[in-house]
């Protein structure tokens, strides 16, 4: 019987194998059991997803609900705002068309609907009859007569 040693090209197609099947029987060894089919694993993503997907859109919504919490505040406040500005030019032209107080520099200023009235004019009448005007105006809540009788 004569014996052959073999090839470097055998030799290294035996050792490639060797290799192959070492690898096979640790990755068999390390492979864990998973109770969990492709299926259940699958599942379990989408409803995890699901479940995020909710949280981020009842965050949303709370966000949403107080971004137009804010808004509707600001929007308020610009009302506000602009109806005491309307007070303000309303009173102002009320009072112009006063032949007593057309000549009569009367500051007029409006907060939340309550009109204040500064200046001097020259008589009590003129005083009360500015008064009266400035309540007259839609919107006004109440006046604060702050004028100074003057002889000037």
């Amino acid at each position: 019987m004569t014996h052959t040693h073999p090839t470097p090209r055998t030799a290294h197609r035996l050792l490639g194998l060797a290799a192959a099947v070492a690898m096979a029987c640790g990755l068999a060894a390390c492979n864990k059991t998973d109770d969990q089919t492709v299926g259940q694993r699958l599942d379990s993503a989408v409803a995890k997803t699901e479940q995020v997907a909710a949280d981020a859109q009842r965050k949303m919504e709370v966000a949403a609900n107080d971004a137009g919490a804010a808004t509707r505040d600001a929007a308020a406040k610009a009302a506000a705002v602009m109806d005491d500005a309307g007070i303000t030019a309303k009173v102002s032209a009320g009072l112009a068309k006063e032949p007593d107080l057309s000549g009569v520099k009367i500051d007029v200023d409006t907060r939340n609907g309550i009109v204040t009235l500064n200046g001097p004019v020259k008589t009590s009448e003129a005083r009360s009859r500015a008064a009266q005007i400035a309540q007259s105006v839609d919107g006004v809540n109440s006046v604060v007569n702050q004028l100074t009788i003057s002889n000037s």
